[in-house]
């Protein structure tokens, strides 16, 4: 799951994308509580949500505070309260929640929550613009082939090859329907993803990854016991090593393995928010896992998007969703 941010072109409005998000994607109802938490850069999408979820209910209410300074900074505490005390929360934030306490308290409380991490304006029309019941179904049939896998590899063109042991880790699907209590989503949505208990390998991020966003150059990632040992770009070691200056050797964990199956997303634009959702591509990150079934808390959650990976589970190539690109 992502932090990210980024463009691309989109028909719907603000306020159609908002009413998919409340009404299809989250099921809001009369009878419940909706929290908006949003920050002054994502304010205009906060409000159109804020707006939605008023139609519905009269017990609504709209967060807005300072952007985080990075992605897993936890919120001011009237907001994580705020979280924890609603029905429903969505997040459209500039940082990410997905990857904190207060998101997960929020779950644990039985609140659902969708996190927008990143968002835009034109990623928010254009990803909340299709049909999630197709994307649920896509990930069911990803997740039935992966379920019981003991070990995934990923390979790529561009040099990628990483063996993966999910161990006794669940696979979690990221559907963007949010109808259960204490479920939990990014918008858009569309993966597929664990937490590995370990890897090994080398993987090449060739399409999108934070601060970069779309990519002109290969990175490199080596991975020896789930962990990673070289970094082939200085911006992201050094994003690394800042974070592993506040909890040591986590900063460097190999937190996840996801699968896209969004076939709405037809290019990759330079949003991890996005990008990560695109049907046949896979992402790999760094650093938090604590919330997706991993035991690291970190002050990071760095997702690279992979083209044309092929995947494999126990040695059985899995057929990927895929669009035209």
């Amino acid at each position: 799951m992502s932090r990210g941010s980024g463009g691309g072109e989109g028909e719907a409005s603000l306020e159609t994308a908002a009413e998919t998000a409340v009404n299809q994607c989250l099921a809001l109802r009369p009878n419940e509580s909706c929290a908006v938490v949003t920050d002054d850069e994502r304010r205009a999408i906060g409000e159109a949500l804020y707006d939605a979820a008023s139609d519905l209910t009269a017990d609504s209410v709209l967060a807005c505070y300072p952007p985080g300074e990075q992605h897993g900074t936890e919120p001011p505490a009237p907001v994580a309260a705020a979280m924890r005390g609603a029905d429903v929360v969505l997040c459209p934030t500039t940082k990410s929640l997905s990857h904190t306490r207060a998101r997960s308290r929020a779950n644990e409380v039985g609140a659902r929550v969708a996190t927008l991490p990143g968002i835009t304006e034109d990623v928010f029309r254009t990803g909340l613009d299709t049909d999630y019941r197709e994307i649920e179904r896509c990930c069911e049939e990803i997740h039935e082939v992966v379920a019981d896998a003991t070990e995934i590899r990923v390979t790529s063109p561009a040099g990628t090859d990483i063996t993966f042991e999910p161990g006794d880790r669940p696979w979690l699907t990221d559907t963007g329907i949010v109808h259960e209590p204490g479920a939990m989503s990014n918008l858009p949505a569309g993966e597929v993803f664990v937490s590995p208990e370990s890897a090994d390998g080398t993987y090449v991020v060739d399409g999108t990854m934070m601060p970069h966003g779309l990519l002109d150059r290969d990175l490199e990632f080596a991975v020896e016991d789930g962990s990673i040992t070289d970094i082939s770009d200085d911006e992201i070691r050094d994003q690394i090593e800042s974070a592993a200056e506040e909890v040591g050797d986590d900063a460097y964990n190999l937190a996840e393995l996801g699968i896209g199956t969004n076939l709405a997303v037809t290019e990759l634009v330079g949003s991890v928010l996005l990008d990560e959702k695109a049907a046949g591509t896979v992402h790999i990150a760094i650093g938090d896992d604590h919330g997706i079934g991993g035991d690291v808390e970190a002050p990071l959650h760095l997702d690279g998007i992979l083209r044309e990976p092929t995947v494999y589970a126990d040695g059985e190539v899995i057929d990927l969703p895929s669009v035209e690109r």
